[in-house]
């Protein structure tokens, strides 16, 4: 008869059955409370970053207050003359290849008032014509009769305006030395000034003088002289590398301050400034007045009678004297001038 071996094999009890059981129904519970703890995190770090992103915008927004205040504080106020334009004919320049800026350069009228002479304006025009038209008044005052001389004002003045020519496409090349021939010379430059890396662009032409040194690069786009100009010095590739110096090109033109040219006439044209002489409207010069112990008294009495419209006066807006001991320089607002003549241009 066979004999059987069995073997022994553990036996799970009912106890540790239900165990398994629980842990893996408790399994899924586990993972959802980790997952929630995680979420708690997530809107912390969120919280947070949101509170940084809050005061980082409240920063910038201090800061462009305070540089909107420093800009209104340093900010320049510069008024523009005004200026008359006569469109003729269309420019030279058709892809807005210049740059251009008019200056104006006017001398302040003024005069030397010498002792013994006062300076009296008047609110109007009118009244200075008539009292220039008389040739002697005489005031009176306490300590007798003050004889005064009408005499008529010349200010010299010049006027004029710089119109400047700024090329954005040309550039000025100055300390080009170099033994090479001129058209290797120019080669080697439209080579250097073609490069992006070193801030060039496209060359359209090259102009070189080897008397001088001086040499003129013209690119084919605008902008590319004006950013190379700003350096100063530019290296160059001839027999070494070189330092050359550019510069801006430009050209600039005088020509009469069409303001104060009463006699200009439209189309007319001016290569050359000039000087103008003009007086002043409501200002009138008396002379031969005596010197008194007391100038308050002086300028009461003239100011008394040359207000009267019996003397021919009116309302005075300003008045000066100067004694025989002292002088003094006068000026005057170029408002308050007016051209009568004007000499040949220089």
């Amino acid at each position: 008869m066979a004999a059987f071996r069995v073997q022994d094999q553990p036996m799970m009890t009912s106890t540790e059955s239900v165990r398994k059981d629980e842990e893996f129904e408790d399994e899924p519970y586990r993972s959802l409370e980790m997952v929630q703890k995680e979420i708690v995190t997530v809107n912390k770090r969120k919280v947070g970053l949101l509170q940084k992103l809050e005061s980082y915008e409240a920063e910038l927004q201090r800061r462009r207050a305070e540089s909107a205040r420093l800009r209104e504080k340093y900010k320049n106020y510069i008024k523009v003359p005004q200026v008359d334009i006569n469109y003729e004919e269309p420019g030279s320049q058709e892809r807005g290849d210049l740059i251009q800026g008019w200056f104006t350069i006017s001398q302040k009228p003024s005069m030397c008032m010498k002792g013994g002479q006062v300076l009296i304006t008047f609110e109007e025009e009118k009244v200075a014509s008539r009292i220039q038209k008389i040739s002697e008044f005489h005031v009176p005052c306490e300590c007798g009769t003050l004889t005064a001389k009408p005499q008529k004002i010349n200010l010299p003045v010049v006027a004029f305006e710089v119109q400047l020519d700024i090329s954005r496409r040309d550039l000025q090349l100055s300390n080009v030395i170099s033994s090479m021939a001129d058209e290797r010379i120019k080669d080697r430059l439209t080579i250097s000034f073609s490069r992006p890396s070193k801030g060039g662009g496209e060359v359209e032409n090259v102009v070189y003088d080897r008397n001088t040194g001086n040499g003129l690069i013209t690119f084919l786009h605008p902008g590319v002289a004006l950013s190379l100009a700003q350096a100063g010095i530019f290296q160059v590739d001839l027999e070494a590398e070189k330092t050359v110096e550019v510069a801006p090109a430009f050209q600039y033109r005088l020509q009469r301050f069409q303001n104060l040219c009463n006699d200009k006439k439209a189309g007319d044209a001016f290569d050359a400034f000039q000087t103008f002489c003009g007086f002043p409207r409501r200002t009138i010069l008396m002379s031969g007045i005596k010197d008194l112990d007391e100038e308050d008294i002086l300028k009461e009495s003239l100011e008394v009678f040359f207000q009267k419209p019996s003397n021919s006066g009116g309302e005075i807006a300003h008045i000066r004297y100067v004694s025989k001991k002292k002088s003094l320089h006068a000026f005057f607002s170029c408002d308050d001038v007016a051209v009568v003549d004007n000499t040949s241009g220089i």
